[in-house]
């Protein structure tokens, strides 16, 4: 066996990759990857140590979050960068234990005979470290509930890396997350732990993905305006445009001002798709709409654009080579022979040049379709209608929101919820976020006294709105428990993003979550077990019985 890989939804056969990731991801990759994880959990176990004695740990826990991110699916397929990050944090472990032993006698800590593997392991050759990452793999973990539970705790632990990673842009970072992500790393290392305190990091987890995306939410809403209900136009221009993909705002904004007044036009794809509804972006004339669907979709869809194209965070698909000279990553994105924009300098933008230059070269991109979507249904604008919301429930007029948030993905079983959208009644409210909401946002659903029977909060980060909508909706109905509010959750998930997710609501008490199209494959049959009889978690079964049963609940 080549490789081992379970962590996203469409894995093989619902196991595991053996060979070659459903993602694109070669076995080298995914083995670099693991050993990538292995070094950071060395790492953690000097830096729960040192946060002990008071010394700063931040610069390496930011160090190992934008790591953690850059394993998620679909982030990076590049060898090299992995080699390069593998490198670093060798170094910044032992710088770590350097500062331990100069603040302690070398004999006052644990001798390193006594540490695991991952605190010492070292060779800078990369011969050598291949081979070593074919050994580190999640299956070095024998007792498969003790691994099911690590690995929901590392997967978790890789969605809250992703927030973190989306909230450095902007200089905001927080103690208690560093923290836990070393302590969650280093808990994985521990022989000693019970499946009792391994449950308990995993909700832990889930207390602090809110966190991480409450910090995100609010660092995107200083910087650029609450969202506000828009009309996303999904039609062309005629001048040559640039595409820009992922979760990166940051990113948009540089490109918007690169691009003013350069005859260029940009677009949103993908998870980008809800950035039309932050008002700092209306001002730019050339910021068009919104392209195509969700990520799967890129391979048609890129090539149809005839324009650069910019991945900013993950959803990659690996690209072909009709339009791959028209591919740009920047930040932990990478695939090889892919020019990559570097990082910007502090308090500065990003070099953009490149895609403006070529854009210039291209034709306008050829037509997928034509009108408009809704977005910008955050918290901010259902909460400033929640009076007019609490009345339609109260009166009947809305019999039940249906959170139906998460990932898309390639998997057919997906038409599901498509399908599910379709045959809820009409007095049924879909809330949404993340890009689950292709495969209904452009279904004409219609209105409940002006308010859309889409509320889209937007990206799978802004899930953060729905927890509190749910929470807003508790107070105003004067209710303890959460599960006691007319609320259904059928979640798609897809990658890790979506577990830290997941892993909030269930922090939250949330019960009766239907996940799907699958149960993810990490998960033992005694965990699931664990999870059906303290959150009655579902499998999704079909569109007439689910139905029937939200209806009901």
């Amino acid at each position: 066996m080549d490789m081992y890989c379970f962590q996203c939804q469409e894995t093989s056969n619902n196991t595991g990759c053996t060979t070659v990731g459903i993602c694109g991801k070669t076995d080298d990759v995914a083995a670099l990857q693991d050993l990538l994880v292995y070094a950071l959990k060395g790492m953690a176990i000097y830096g729960q140590k040192a946060r002990e004695l008071q010394l700063s740990i931040a610069d390496e826990a930011l160090f190992a979050a934008k790591s953690l991110f850059s394993t998620i699916t679909n982030v990076n397929f590049d060898n090299d960068f992995f080699y390069d990050r593998i490198a670093t944090a060798f170094s910044l472990r032992d710088q770590l234990r350097s500062k331990i032993r100069a603040t302690l006698r070398a004999n006052e800590w644990a001798q390193d005979s006594l540490l695991p593997e991952m605190a010492t392991y070292f060779s800078a050759k990369r011969e050598e470290l291949l081979q070593k990452a074919y050994q580190v793999g999640v299956l070095t973990t024998e007792n498969e509930d003790v691994r099911s539970l690590r690995e929901l705790l590392i997967y978790g632990l890789k969605g809250i890396a992703a927030y973190a990673e989306h909230a450095d842009v902007f200089q905001t970072h927080d103690e208690e997350i560093f923290a836990f992500i070393f302590e969650s790393l280093a808990a994985t290392t521990n022989a000693n732990l019970s499946v009792d305190d391994l449950v308990g990091l995993v909700l832990k987890a889930g207390e602090t993905s809110i966190k991480a995306m409450e910090i995100l939410d609010r660092a995107n809403t200083t910087a650029f305006g609450n969202p506000e209900p828009t009309k996303v136009n999904i039609g062309v221009g005629q001048r040559p445009g640039i595409l820009i993909s992922g979760h990166d705002l940051k990113d948009l904004e540089d490109l918007l001002k690169q691009t003013e007044n350069s005859g260029i036009d940009v677009y949103t794809h993908g998870e980008m798709l809800p950035a039309n509804s932050y008002p700092a972006f209306k001002k730019y004339k050339h910021f068009v709409g919104n392209y195509g669907n969700a990520w799967h979709d890129q391979l048609s869809e890129f090539e149809a654009f005839n324009g650069p194209v910019l991945l900013t965070t993950n959803c990659l698909v690996p690209p072909r080579d009709s339009y791959k000279e028209r591919v740009y990553t920047t930040g932990m994105v990478g695939f090889p022979g892919v020019t990559h924009i570097a990082d910007r300098t502090l308090n500065g933008q990003k070099d953009f040049s490149p895609l403006i230059e070529q854009a210039k070269t291209c034709k306008a991109p050829t037509s997928l379709e034509e009108g408009s979507i809704i977005g910008g249904y955050a918290r901010h604008t259902v909460l400033s209608v929640a009076d007019q919301v609490i009345e339609a429930v109260q009166t009947g007029a809305i019999s039940k929101f249906v959170v139906m948030a998460g990932c898309d993905g390639r998997h057919r079983a997906r038409q599901y919820y498509t399908n599910l959208a379709k045959a809820l009644p009409s007095d049924a409210v879909i809330l949404t976020a993340g890009c689950a909401k292709y495969r209904y946002n452009k279904l004409n659903l219609g209105e409940i006294g002006g308010i859309p029977r889409v509320l889209d909060a937007g990206q799978c980060n802004d899930s953060y709105s729905l927890i509190m909508i749910a929470k807003a909706l508790a107070s105003a109905f004067e209710v303890e428990d959460i599960n006691q509010l007319p609320i259904a959750y059928d979640i798609a998930w897809y990658e890790q993003k979506a577990v830290a997710v997941l892993l909030a609501l269930l922090y939250l008490g949330v019960k009766g979550i239907r996940l799907g199209p699958t149960l993810p494959a990490f998960l033992s049959p005694n965990v699931i077990k664990v999870l059906v009889e303290k959150f009655d978690i579902k499998p999704m079964t079909t569109v007439e019985e689910d139905l029937a049963a939200i209806m009901a609940s």
